[in-house]
């Protein structure tokens, strides 16, 4: 008698190959994007022939706040062509985030030139036990945050040579750094040039409401300082008790692996390069010195009765320090890079500093010709009054809803996680973003601080699976100089577990801390 049982079809291949399929979707969907620069000019087309139409419908909005009335007015009219002409530099050179990056990375440059940065990954990952270097690799890679898109370059070699030296996959090594990179990019102990950005774009979206309105660089420290060692420890978990149990990494070498370069034992942090040498660790020292030198001459300036770098009454919220952290924060770094390579060698005087503040913008050249563009779009978005009109028109939306608060930014936080599969730059979502979504909130009694919260989450979780991410293939080719046979499956079944895990995790740490209320930062309230 033949049999008539069905074949079995193995779920989880299925599931996988859906999954797949899923990203080959999107990832050829994103492909079709141009790149940020033009999209932005792209929107501002848009908003030429929305501004068109709106404006000869009569449309106007009232602003709540004030009882404005705001008119659209027509860009593609010779008032509107004008305005163009005549705002462009304005419009580039009064870009918030343009001067605030360009002073953080003057800093960080010298720190991440002196050799300083490396080190102290380094420092962070070897003072753990071995059994720990899980976490300190995820760690590790929440204070490369400082680097911005150099914390890849950093980290994902220091991962795989992290794990080889405690006899574990480097292969293991490279994912859990790729992934805490990305899926934890807006978390970090540091303050950092992103947050940098983040903050200017926020303010400049704030006052479109409230013109008196600051959002400073440390007005979500406190939530992504404990968001970093959150996210670090959820990662751990998974790591270990799910993803390092798949017999690809139970086992190094593995048959299809490379040996351990030169022979190294495990264990051997030495020959491996992960150790700290002698000057290393003076020039740690002297850094640390250096650093509770400058905390105290800060503080002790502040404590002079009258001084100047206080706020009104003697605020220290609303200080000069916190108000220009960014100022202060690259000084900091150059100060601690200095100190740092004058003991180790890597910089032999302040002659040499000029050059390799220079060579530290370099890398972010591009972001800078984004700003260009971004601040044009952003001028005519608010000059035609198609701001108002969305924000308003919105807002009424959400009264009319009558949701909660905090269900309305979980919202935003999945909404935001999806969007980043495609729009993989952060910088480039929260400029399109920050002008709709800030005043819109602000206009139903939610601080701009609680919706860049909640962006921070959406932009990062879902960052590692998202096929627009540039340095995906960067991991993926470290990870193929360990085991030949890999492919983009073997990165993204990896790292979807971990994102959805992040995903989750850190939105349930942002219910937990609005409902407790606790503030984001000095200065930064969530209501």
């Amino acid at each position: 008698m033949q049999s008539t049982t069905a074949p079995v079809v193995d779920s989880s291949s299925r599931t996988m190959k859906i999954l797949f399929r899923a990203i080959s979707a999107i990832e050829r969907a994103g492909n079709k994007l141009p790149n940020p620069f033009w999209l932005f000019w792209i929107m501002a087309g848009i908003v030429g022939g929305l501004s068109f139409v709106l404006s000869l419908a009569g449309v106007s909005v009232t602003l709540p706040n004030s009882g404005e009335v705001v008119e659209v007015k027509n860009l593609l009219s010779l008032e509107g062509i004008g305005y163009a002409a005549e705002s462009a530099l304005d419009n580039y050179s009064e870009f918030p985030a343009v001067s605030l990056v360009i002073a953080m990375i003057l800093g960080v440059s010298i720190a991440e030139a002196s050799g300083l940065m490396t080190t102290l990954l380094r420092a962070t990952v070897i003072r753990m036990p071995a059994r720990w270097v899980t976490f300190a690799v995820a760690f590790g890679s929440m204070i490369s945050h400082v680097l911005g898109d150099s914390a890849y370059m950093v980290m994902i070699p220091l991962g795989a040579l992290a794990f080889r030296a405690v006899g574990r996959s480097p292969v293991l090594g490279v994912l859990v750094a790729f992934v805490s990179v990305s899926a934890g990019f807006n978390a970090s102990p540091l303050v950092t040039p992103s947050a940098a950005i983040r903050a200017s774009l926020t303010t400049a979206a704030a006052q479109t409401v409230d013109p008196d309105y600051v959002v400073t660089p440390v007005a979500t420290y406190f939530y992504a300082a404990v968001a970093s060692v959150y996210l670090s420890i959820v990662i751990t978990l998974v790591v270990e008790f799910v993803l390092a149990k798949r017999p690809e990494f139970s086992q190094w070498p593995a048959a299809d692996d490379d040996s351990p370069a030169d022979g190294a034992a495990a264990g051997d942090l030495t020959d491996l390069g992960v150790q700290l040498t002698s000057l290393e660790r003076r020039g740690l020292k002297r850094a640390g010195v250096a650093l509770i030198v400058y905390v105290a001459a800060v503080i002790a300036l502040m404590l002079v009765p009258g001084s100047p770098l206080l706020g009104e009454n003697g605020s220290i919220v609303q200080s000069v320090v916190v108000l220009n952290i960014t100022v202060f924060i690259g000084l900091l770094f150059a100060v601690l890079g200095f100190v740092y390579g004058r003991a180790t060698g890597s910089v032999t005087s302040l002659s040499a500093l000029p050059k390799i503040m220079a060579d530290g913008i370099i890398p972010v050249a591009p972001v800078l010709v984004l700003f260009f563009a971004a601040s044009q779009f952003l001028g005519y978005f608010e000059w035609t009054g198609l701001g108002a009109v969305i924000t308003v028109e919105g807002a009424d939306l959400l009264h009319k809803l009558n949701a909660p608060h905090l269900v309305v930014l979980v919202i935003v936080i999945f909404a935001i996680a999806v969007l980043n599969l495609v729009i993989s730059s952060g910088t480039a979502m929260w400029s399109i973003l920050a002008p709709i979504l800030v005043p819109m909130m602000m206009y139903v009694g939610m601080r701009p601080e609680a919706t860049l919260a909640a962006f921070m989450i959406g932009d990062s979780a879902t960052g590692p699976v998202t096929p627009m991410n540039a340095f995906f293939i960067l991991a993926l080719g470290y990870v193929q100089q360990y085991k030949k046979n890999a492919g983009i499956g073997t990165v993204i079944s990896f790292a979807i577990p971990l994102s959805i895990a992040v995903l989750i995790s850190w939105s349930g740490l942002f219910v937990v801390w609005y409902l407790l209320g606790v503030p984001l930062g000095p200065g930064g309230y969530l209501y």
